[in-house]
């Protein structure tokens, strides 16, 4: 399997948090701000993908791309899309990807909190939504992204008995997804605490939680049929 020579690619200064109002749909600016993603509508996808068929994967908030970057690798038959915030994050993705010449990966800078229009109906096979901004304080959780809202927008976008993988290091969080989840009735879940069920490439925040010994937990969310 190929593996990427990141020496090749010196990494930005870039900031973890962004600016909170990127959190926010665009219809509650009175205007786009210069620092706010552009919305997509929809898009031509031989742009990104060498087969010229649109993702089955989605890494919404897929950082700087290391598990972006390795699926892509391992999967070469499968097309993953990352969604982004930052937009320096974004741009170094698609250098590597340009770089390396990686046919099935892409990255949008975007917020997915004005939905994701540009993607058809029931045509995704797997979503990723690992360790979200907590976002700890009562009167921030409307900048959470997950909701019964978002969850409506994932249940147009999965295909039956298409998986959500869920991964955080805060005990709250995962109660909210849960509670969340459990509101929608659409979709069932269980934790994974076997790697080899879960068979995934580990995340830059995942290998730093290991490394630190923080907990952290992961369920697989099942669309129902």
């Amino acid at each position: 399997m190929k593996t990427i020579d990141f020496t090749k690619y010196p990494m930005p200064r870039m900031r973890h948090h962004v600016n909170p109002t990127l959190y926010l749909p665009y219809e509650s600016h009175h205007k786009r701000p210069y620092w706010y993603p552009p919305l997509i509508e929809e898009h031509t996808w031989s742009d990104h993908f060498a087969n010229s068929n649109p993702p089955t994967v989605l890494d919404i908030g897929c950082g700087r791309g290391g598990l972006l970057l390795q699926y892509a690798l391992e999967h070469p038959e499968i097309n993953i899309l990352g969604l982004e915030l930052r937009k320096q994050a974004v741009e170094w993705i698609n250098t590597v990807i340009k770089g390396e010449a990686i046919p099935n990966a892409a990255a949008f800078w975007y917020s997915v909190v004005n939905n994701v229009p540009f993607i058809q109906d029931h045509s995704i096979d797997t979503v990723f939504y690992f360790f979200p901004d907590p976002w700890h304080k009562k009167r921030h959780h409307k900048r959470r992204l997950f909701s019964v809202e978002f969850l409506n927008e994932l249940n147009r976008i999965m295909k039956p008995e298409a998986c959500l993988y869920l991964m955080t290091d805060v005990e709250t969080v995962d109660e909210y997804q849960q509670e969340s989840i459990k509101q929608h009735n659409i979709f069932t879940f269980r934790y994974c605490n076997n790697d080899d069920e879960w068979n995934l490439p580990k995340t830059d925040q995942e290998k730093f939680s290991i490394r630190k010994g923080i907990p952290y937990r992961r369920l697989i969310v099942t669309k129902k049929k």
